[in-house]
């Protein structure tokens, strides 16, 4: 059993990544997507997705502050160039990557309109070229996995797209249980994933609407898969995954209480202080705390008292008192 971190554009950055990581109950973690679109890379952009790739002599005495491990960090990409993204990974491993994850679920617009993500789960060959050129490229040490939806305005080409995805030579598969058109309405149909592990040989990872241990529990039952991602539920819930490893274990867990969660959230917002301009300062405390209010009715109060603030002093103490 393991839990993978799903990979939210513009929500979890490697400064979430790394809280939620050293939190516990996560195995690996995906970052947000590179896009790929005319040309390979510099440098500098994979680094800023995946400061994970930094080595050791270049991380300023940060290693133990905001970095998490390349070993647990897939670097994630996007584009519809088979070719591009196949040399765009190759320059990703040259950085130290040790596994590749390739973006056919993502259903925002604009990332649609530019031909990727989703859109490209009309185009089952398409598919199969990208995964294909990207593990002729790689070395064989190298994990290339894919993340799709059950389809784009509908269900109807999960499984063709999946043992093409497969046949391609991907080492895993994550399937987010709805289409496109879906969105991210519940529910999720993780039976659909019980019959594409019925034609394909590598793992699946089944992924959408896992909220609560209960929802797991479902899931694992209606999917038959092993392995899950999780994004907004793990953001609701930040202890969820030590929940789940509890329930395997055979013991009960008990939840973080509110004061633990505002220290979380203390933490984030010191270790994301240098990293945004005044304009911006809070901006991901108050995000996060739109999903905690899920789970914890307080996060609502103090988002409302911090709310219209940029202060760093004000906000800093709004959370230490919280945290007690």
């Amino acid at each position: 059993m393991q839990i993978y971190l799903a990979p939210m554009e513009g929500v979890i950055d490697h400064h979430m990544r790394f809280l939620l990581d050293q939190l516990g109950g996560i195995d690996l973690c995906v970052t947000e997507f590179i896009r790929v679109s005319k040309t390979v890379l510099p440098s500098r952009v994979f680094l800023s997705a995946c400061p994970e790739l930094t080595p050791l002599n270049e991380r300023d005495g940060k290693e133990g502050s905001e970095y998490g491990s390349v070993n647990t960090t897939r670097l994630q990409l996007l584009g519809s160039n088979p070719e591009l993204v196949a040399l765009n990974a190759q320059k990703a491993v040259e950085l130290g990557a040790s596994a590749i994850d390739l973006n056919f679920g993502c259903p925002a617009k604009t990332v649609n309109r530019s031909y990727g993500g989703a859109r490209l789960l009309d185009e089952t060959s398409l598919l199969h070229d990208i995964v294909k050129a990207t593990r002729e490229q790689l070395p064989s040490s190298v994990l290339v996995t894919a993340k799709i939806r059950l389809g784009y305005n509908d269900r109807s080409s999960y499984l063709r797209n999946a043992i093409a995805i497969a046949e391609a030579g991907a080492d895993e598969l994550i399937v987010h249980a709805r289409s496109k058109a879906d969105g991210y309405q519940p529910p999720a149909y993780w039976t659909y994933l019980n019959t594409i592990q019925q034609h394909l040989d590598i793992p699946v990872v089944a992924n959408g609407e896992i909220w609560t241990l209960g929802d797991y529990i479902e899931c694992r039952e209606q999917s038959g898969c092993d392995r899950v991602m999780i994004g907004r539920g793990l953001l609701a819930r930040p202890d969820l995954g030590l929940a789940i490893k509890a329930y395997h274990r055979g013991e009960d867990y008990q939840y973080m209480i509110w004061p633990q969660i505002a220290t979380l959230a203390l933490q984030l917002l010191r270790l994301t202080q240098a990293h945004y301009p005044p304009k911006h300062m809070g901006n991901r405390i108050k995000q996060w705390l739109f999903y905690l209010m899920r789970s914890y009715p307080q996060a609502g109060a103090l988002f409302e008292n911090i709310k219209r603030s940029r202060d760093f002093d004000f906000i800093e103490r709004a959370l230490i008192k919280e945290a007690g």
